[in-house]
């Protein structure tokens, strides 16, 4: 984990070596790319050195794609709308409650540190300014817990059929980042058919 972003003065700033590059076209460092119309791209200190101690993304979504659930272990988050509207969630860990807020243009919705958190769009288009308290912020994404996770510890855990779970994440192959995948069940030609598995001792049903 990199360090905590916290910048006491610039003294990584060093007038000897002259004014350091203050100026980049962001567009050149693509963070991911879903496709043309769900992209992020990011600037950090790998991009700026002199910007100790922050980090910017800029997101775009459309309708029926999602920034997937993720935290960021060494980082708090800003987003801020700049045209259409979303759907912030974040869970809150200490109280163990999730809190949705709908935002749109003038308004901004805050992520502590750690916490789980995922955006969706309301609008057919989605455009946002993502801004971080580390220059090397990191990101958990919740495709590569899910995927990389044994399914049987899914059945220890939480009494979830082994054999189930494993058919239901077959689709996660990849780290999704911006979801779904290409190669997401809804985008198949496939009969969709009801699946039961069990929680907590109840009998859920769910569609495949």
């Amino acid at each position: 984990m990199s360090h905590s972003g916290f910048v006491p003065d610039n003294s990584n700033i060093k007038k000897t070596s002259g004014t350091p590059n203050l100026s980049f076209n962001y567009q050149n460092s693509i963070l991911f790319k879903r496709d043309a119309n769900n992209i992020a791209y990011r600037v950090t200190s790998t991009q700026l050195p002199a910007m100790i101690g922050g980090a910017f993304v800029d997101l775009y979504l459309t309708k029926g794609h999602m920034r997937e659930p993720h935290w960021h272990p060494n980082a708090w988050e800003l987003d801020v709308v700049v045209s259409g509207e979303v759907r912030v969630s974040i869970v809150d860990p200490d109280t163990s409650s999730l809190h949705t807020f709908q935002i749109k243009e003038g308004n901004v919705a805050f992520i502590p540190m750690g916490w789980w958190h995922w955006i969706e769009p309301l609008t057919e288009e989605a455009h946002l300014h993502l801004f971080f308290n580390n220059d090397q912020f990191e990101s958990s994404e919740g495709s590569d817990i899910l995927r990389l996770t044994p399914p049987e510890v899914f059945q220890k855990s939480y009494n979830v059929n082994e054999k189930t779970i494993k058919q239901a994440l077959e689709p996660i192959d990849e780290t999704v980042v911006i979801g779904p995948p290409s190669n997401n069940y809804s985008d198949r030609d496939v009969e969709k058919h009801h699946v039961k598995i069990k929680i907590n001792d109840k009998d859920v049903e769910i569609d495949d």
